[in-house]
C-alpha cells in the first residue's frame, strides 16, 4: 500500500471515531467515553499529519505540547463549574483565532513563493486559495473577539445587559458590507502587497465586528450565543482544513460547526425565537413587560418551616437554574433527594434546555454530583404532571419558570417554553435575594399565593432541610 493510502486511511479512521465520539457526547453515560473516544482520533489526525508533512524539528510542536498541557491541566482543575460558560466562549475564541494565525502564516507563504510556485504546489487555483484563506480569517476573527466580548459577559467583566445604540443596525451592516467588499478585491486581485493589505484591513474589520456582533444580545440569551461560536470555530477550522489542503481538519470543523448548528437551532426553539431574533432584536436591553409594575410582596418562609411540607410531600420536582451552580449546592441539593425518596417522595430534577450560561449546564452539575440520569426529565415531559406535584424547588433559576412567558402578551419572553413549576401544588423558591433574572425580568412567581420564597445561600438551605430530615 503506497504512502499517500496510509495517510488518507488513517484520516477515514480519524473522522469515524470523531463522528463516534460526538455521538457519545449525545448521553451523559457515555459522554466520558465520547471524549477518549474523540481524543484518540485527533491524536492519529495529528500524528499522520506531522508523518505527511515530513516535519522533521518538533522542538515547537513540543513546547506547544508542554504549554498547552500545563494550561489545560491547571484550568482543569483550579477553573470552577460556575466559570464553565465563560472557559467555553474562550476556548470557542482561542479556536477561532488559531484558524487566523493559519490563514495569515499561508499567506506569508504565498508571498515567499509567489503564486505560480504556491498553486503549483497545492494543485489549487489562486482564486480558490484566496478565498478559503480570506475566509479563515473572517470567521476566525469573527470568532475570536465575539467570544472574548461573551467571555467579558459571562464572567461580569463588562455589563451582561444587551448595549444597544442609535444607528447601530446600520453600521454593523456597513461594517459587513466592507469586509464582503474587501473580500472580493482580496479573492480577485493578483497584486500581492495589495494582497497583504487588504488582509491587514480584513482582519482589523472582522475584530471589531465580531464585537459589534455580541454586544446587542443580552445575558439571557448566552446559551445561543456560545453554541452559535462554538459553531462559527468548528467552521473556521474547516476553512483552517481547506487552506492548508489537510482532509481530516475539514472534516472535523464541519462536524463541530454542524453540531453547534443544530444546538443553536435547538436552543432558539426552547426560547420559541428565532435565531435572528436572538442576534438583533437586542433583547434584555430593557425590561419592557408591564408586569414589572406588580404591587405584591413575595411571601417568605424558614428552611425549618418548608421542610415540614417536605417531609410530607409525595412528590417534588427540582428545577435547578443558575443560582445552583453558584452556590455548588449539586452534592447537597443529591443528598436532600436521597433522603426524601427514603421517605416514601418520588423525586424529579426538571431541566429546561436554556436554563444556565451554557448548553447542558445544569446536566453537568448534576451529572458531576452522580445524580441519576433516569431522574433528569426534559421540560415536556415534566409540565403534564406538574399539577400532580406536591412540592416544585426552583433553585435559583428566574427566567426558565416565568409565568410571564405564559400569561403576560407585553413580557418579551411571552410565548417562551418554561417549565410550569406555577402548577405545583407548592413552590418553594431559593434566593438571595428579589433581584431579576439575568435578562433583567422580573419573575411573576415569586408573588403567586402559592409560591414561598427562601431566602439565603442555596447551599446553607438546603443542607438545613438535610439537617432536618436527618434529625
Amino acid at each position: 500500500m503506497e504512502f499517500d493510502s496510509i495517510i488518507n486511511l488513517a484520516y477515514v479512521i480519524a473522522a469515524t471515531l470523531f463522528v463516534f465520539g460526538i455521538k457519545m457526547l449525545g448521553s451523559a453515560e457515555t459522554a466520558r467515553r465520547g471524549n477518549m473516544v474523540s481524543g484518540i482520533g485527533m491524536l492519529i489526525a495529528v500524528v499522520v499529519t506531522l508523518l505527511d508533512r515530513e516535519i522533521l524539528d518538533y522542538k515547537w510542536i513540543v513546547a506547544g505540547l508542554i504549554i498547552g498541557a500545563l494550561i489545560g491541566g491547571i484550568a482543569a482543575r483550579v477553573v470552577k463549574m460556575t466559570s464553565m460558560p465563560e472557559l467555553v466562549a474562550l476556548f470557542n475564541g482561542f479556536g477561532g483565532f488559531a484558524s487566523l494565525l493559519v490563514a495569515w502564516a499561508e499567506l506569508e507563504k504565498i508571498e515567499s513563493l509567489g503564486w505560480q510556485l504556491y498553486t503549483g504546489q497545492m494543485g489549487t487555483p489562486a482564486q480558490f486559495s484566496s478565498f478559503v484563506i480570506y475566509l479563515a480569517m473572517l470567521i476566525g476573527g469573527v470568532t475570536f473577539t465575539g467570544s472574548l466580548y461573551a467571555y467579558g459577559k459571562l464572567s461580569g467583566r463588562v455589563s451582561g445587559r444587551a448595549l444597544v445604540f442609535g444607528g447601530q443596525k446600520f453600521l454593523n451592516i456597513l461594517l459587513l458590507v466592507a469586509i464582503l467588499g474587501i473580500g472580493v478585491v482580496f479573492t480577485w486581485g493578483e497584486n500581492l502587497d495589495t494582497a497583504s493589505s487588504l488582509f491587514v484591513i480584513g482582519v482589523c474589520l472582522a475584530l471589531i465586528f465580531g464585537v459589534m456582533g455580541v454586544m446587542p444580545i443580552g445575558g439571557g440569551d448566552m446559551p445561543v450565543v456560545i453554541s452559535l461560536l462554538n459553531s462559527c470555530s468548528g467552521l473556521a477550522a474547516s476553512a483552517a482544513g481547506f487552506v492548508i489542503g489537510n482532509n481530516v481538519l475539514i472534516v472535523a470543523g464541519c462536524l463541530v460547526g454542524a453540531s453547534g448548528l443544530i444546538l443553536t437551532v435547538i436552543m432558539c426553539k426552547a426560547m420559541n425565537r428565532s435565531l435572528g431574533n436572538v442576534l438583533f432584536s437586542g433583547f434584555g436591553a430593557a425590561s419592557q413587560s408591564s408586569g414589572d409594575d406588580d404591587d405584591r410582596e413575595p411571601k417568605a418562609i424558614s428552611a425549618e418551616d418548608a421542610y415540614y411540607v417536605m417531609e410530607a410531600a409525595s412528590s417534588v420536582v427540582f428545577i435547578p437554574g443558575y443560582g445552583m451552580a453558584v452556590a455548588q449546592a449539586q452534592h447537597v441539593v443529591k443528598e436532600l433527594a436521597e433522603l426524601l425518596e427514603e421517605n416514601g417522595a418520588e423525586v424529579n430534577f426538571a431541566i429546561h434546555p436554556v436554563a444556565g450560561r451554557m448548553p447542558g449546564h445544569m446536566n453537568v452539575l448534576l451529572a458531576e454530583a452522580d445524580v441519576p440520569y433516569e431522574q433528569l426529565v426534559e421540560m415536556d415531559n415534566i409540565n403534564p404532571i406538574m399539577p400532580t406535584v406536591d412540592v416544585a424547588v426552583v433553585i435559583g433559576a428566574n427566567d426558565v419558570v416565568n409565568p410571564a412567558a405564559a400569561n403576560d402578551e407585553s413580557s418579551p419572553i411571552y410565548g417562551m417554553p418554561i417549565i410550569e413549576a406555577h402548577n405545583a401544588k407548592t413552590v418553594f423558591i431559593l434566593k438571595r435575594g428579589q433581584g431579576k433574572g439575568f435578562s433583567g425580568l422580573v419573575n411573576k412567581l415569586f408573588v403567586m399565593d402559592n409560591s414561598r420564597m427562601i431566602y439565603g445561600d442555596a447551599k446553607a438551605t438546603i443542607s438545613a432541610m438535610v439537617n432536618e430530615l436527618k434529625g
